[in-house]
């Protein structure tokens, strides 16, 4: 039943508009959508209904179906749907008439959410770090850091990964890998070269090649800006960097005055344990993107994070509208407070991931040409017939819950429950996955 504006004249010369609300409620969801949405939406395809609600680890669509989140707003979601601690601290700032836009001007929730960076993340660390607030989306935070790295070199090719995903802006597609993506752009994406990542190849060390055409004067490799990578390629299919991998591109950075950008904005905050991805490996990156869950609550909010010597910026040098978004400064700042003031979150992570691997590894092990891959708690099951992937991510949404595909082929089905998710909870939804697996190998 499609609803139009002649039946609700229709029913507004024999009823009430209440009853062409109710009409146009109980139509087909897509309606609307269809008719006035871009054909680039997405997720919406293969998740057809329409939420409503939504608390912890899940939603609850308007028919009152629940779904168990796996895919935690594709990780900006860390702290689950309307953390309520978030929450509150939210609603008072705004209830106590606190700025929500200032660009880049000084602000009590700036001002609060640097000290916590400082005192929660930084210190401990013992990192030394500047702020730039970009404008507030992960693809402008690395649209930021490689125009950063280009400035302070004063040269202009950057070195990404194979199966690398850094944005969608045009900046940001030259450094990633999928092809249908970059394709997208409409013009040439020029300055950037792809390096093999970890793993990517069959040599033992997957460093060889870059470290060969650096050294080489006649590789036709011209000494680059910067080499940007992830510790954990999200949407490239899950692929995990040895911490000796790292360790070693790190190295080779330094060896030749290479700034090193790690783009964390998936993968920070978190998601694989400590808080920046990178900790486990014990290296200090040259800059650092931010995004997603460090607005703690969902709201738009990036980060990028260089060490002083680089912060060569002129004022307004790199800019943007709504950088200053101060609902996102309060989240953030509480989400800082609360779950990083001591290991706990960490801890957890660290279990519930463990928890996870085994519960994929059983599935695995269950099903020929089926393998899984992760750390902390963004884990993929892989499937080397990749159509099936796209068949137990939709058997799973059928039985309640939300998981995505990723991988160069989509055929990778991709784990990122909220870190906060229960122990009871993260067995669910494991065990619907494992469910859906089974139905579509079996």
């Amino acid at each position: 039943m499609t609803v139009t504006a002649s039946d609700c004249s229709q029913v507004a010369r024999s009823s009430t508009a209440s009853d062409c609300s109710q009409i146009a409620r109980n139509s087909p969801a897509s309606t609307v959508f269809e008719t006035l949405e871009s054909n680039v939406r997405g997720y919406c395809r293969a998740w057809p209904t329409v939420f409503d609600t939504g608390s912890g680890a899940w939603l609850r669509d308007e028919d009152g179906k629940d779904y168990l989140d796996f895919f935690a707003g594709a990780g900006a979601l860390n702290y689950g749907h309307n953390n309520p601690v978030l929450k509150r601290a939210l609603l008072d700032y705004i209830v106590g008439d606190g700025i929500t836009h200032s660009l880049d001007m000084s602000t009590v929730a700036k001002r609060r959410l640097l000290e916590a960076l400082r005192d929660t993340i930084f210190g401990p660390r013992e990192l030394d770090y500047k702020v730039q607030f970009p404008g507030p989306t992960g693809a402008n935070a690395v649209e930021a850091a490689l125009k950063l790295a280009r400035k302070v070199t004063g040269r202009q090719s950057v070195l990404n990964f194979t199966n690398a995903f850094h944005g969608m802006s045009l900046g940001a597609l030259s450094v990633t890998g999928n092809a249908a993506k970059r394709a997208a752009a409409g013009v040439p994406l020029p300055h950037t070269m792809p390096m093999p990542y970890d793993g990517f190849l069959d040599a033992a060390d997957h460093l060889d090649w870059m470290r060969r055409a650096l050294d080489d004067s006649s590789s036709g490799v011209d000494k680059p800006a910067a080499v940007i990578v992830e510790t954990v390629q999200g949407e490239g299919g899950v692929n995990v960097a040895r911490s000796q991998w790292l360790r070693q591109l790190a190295e080779l950075c330094r060896a030749h005055g290479i700034l090193l950008i790690v783009d964390d904005v998936q993968m920070g905050c978190g998601r694989t344990g400590g808080f920046f991805s990178f900790e486990f490996a014990g290296i200090t990156p040259d800059i650092v993107t931010l995004s997603k869950s460090i607005g703690g609550y969902g709201l738009p909010m990036a980060l990028v994070l260089f060490k002083p010597d680089l912060d060569q910026w002129a004022p307004g040098e790199h800019n943007g509208t709504f950088r200053g978004n101060n609902a996102a400064f309060v989240t953030a700042r509480v989400a800082l407070e609360h779950y990083w003031s001591d290991s706990a979150l960490e801890i957890s992570t660290v279990a519930k991931g463990e928890r996870t691997a085994r519960a994929l590894a059983d599935i695995a092990a269950a099903f020929p040409g089926v393998s899984t891959r992760g750390r902390g708690l963004v884990h993929g099951i892989v499937f080397e017939e990749a159509s099936r992937a796209g068949k137990v991510c939709q058997l799973a949404f059928e039985r309640g819950l939300l998981v995505e595909t990723s991988g160069s082929a989509e055929e990778v089905v991709k784990l990122l429950p909220p870190l906060t998710i229960s122990q009871d909870e993260l067995d669910h939804g494991l065990s619907l996955l494992a469910g859906a697996v089974e139905s579509i190998c079996g």
